[in-house]
C-alpha cells in the first residue's frame, strides 16, 4: 500500500486495520459436534395425494388448539435462565532430599593419606511448592422472545429459531436462539420455557457506540493474551 507521499504504510499499521475490522465483528460461535443432537428415524408416513376439496397441509384447526405444530408457526420462549458456579483450589508440596558419597581409597592407596582425611561429597536439595485459585461466576437472563418453526422432524419435535432486535439509543441488542422443543411441552397458550428446550443456543449481544466502550482494546487483548511471553 502506498500513501499521498508515495510512502509505504507500516506493517504495524496494517495490523492493527485489520484487527480493528475483526473487532468489529461477532462471529457466531462454532458448535461441538460432539453435542450434536441425534437425527431420529424418519418414521412419517408417506404423502397423500390431495382431493379436489381438501388439500393437505391447508387443513383448518376447528377442534384443537393453537400451539406451534407446523413449520411457519409463531412459537414463545420464556428466557428463564441462571447460572452459579464455584470452585476452590488449594495445593501444597515439599520434598527435601539429602545424598552423600564418600571415597575411602584411591587407586587402592586409602585417601586419608593424601589429604589427611576421607573426601565426602554431599548433595542436598529442597523444593517446595504452594499454589491457590478460587472463581466464582453466576449469570442470568430473562425475558420473552417469539420464535418460529423450521422444521418438523421425524419424530415430531419441533425445530425453532428466531431473532430480536432492540434499538435503544445509541446502541442495537440482540437476542438470538435456536433449538428444539417438543410438542408436549409447550402450554395452552403456545409459551415454552427455555429450560426445556434442547441444544439450545442462546446469545445476548450488542453493536455500537455503548458496546464498543466495554470492549478491551486490541493491544490490551494481546497484552493480557496467555500467548504474551512476559
Amino acid at each position: 500500500m502506498r500513501g499521498l507521499k508515495g510512502r509505504s504504510l507500516p506493517a504495524f499499521c496494517i495490523a492493527a486495520i485489520m484487527l480493528s475490522m475483526l473487532e468489529a465483528c461477532t462471529p457466531i460461535p462454532q458448535r461441538d459436534p460432539t453435542f450434536a443432537p441425534v437425527a431420529p428415524a424418519d418414521l412419517r408416513p408417506p404423502v397423500q395425494n390431495s382431493g379436489s376439496i381438501y388439500q393437505s397441509g391447508y387443513d383448518m384447526r376447528l377442534f384443537e388448539d393453537h400451539t406451534a405444530k407446523r413449520i411457519g408457526d409463531i412459537l414463545t420462549i420464556t428466557l428463564q435462565e441462571a447460572t452459579q458456579a464455584k470452585k476452590a483450589d488449594d495445593l501444597n508440596t515439599k520434598k527435601d532430599t539429602t545424598m552423600s558419597a564418600s571415597a575411602p581409597s584411591m587407586f587402592g592407596i586409602a585417601a586419608s593419606a593424601f589429604t589427611g582425611q576421607s573426601p565426602t561429597t554431599t548433595l542436598e536439595s529442597s523444593k517446595e511448592f504452594k499454589g491457590s485459585g478460587a472463581a466464582d461466576q453466576s449469570n442470568s437472563l430473562s425475558g420473552n422472545i417469539s420464535v418460529t418453526v423450521v422444521d418438523v422432524l421425524p419424530n415430531g419435535n419441533l425445530s425453532v429459531r428466531g431473532e430480536k432486535r432492540v434499538t435503544l439509543n445509541q446502541g442495537d441488542e440482540f437476542i438470538r436462539l435456536s433449538g428444539i422443543v417438543r410438542p408436549v411441552d409447550i402450554n395452552a397458550s403456545n409459551i415454552i420455557s427455555s429450560d426445556k428446550v434442547a441444544d439450545v443456543t442462546i446469545m445476548y449481544v450488542g453493536e455500537g457506540a455503548m458496546a464498543d466502550a466495554s470492549k478491551m482494546g486490541w493491544l490490551s487483548r494481546i497484552l493480557q493474551s496467555a500467548w504474551f511471553p512476559f
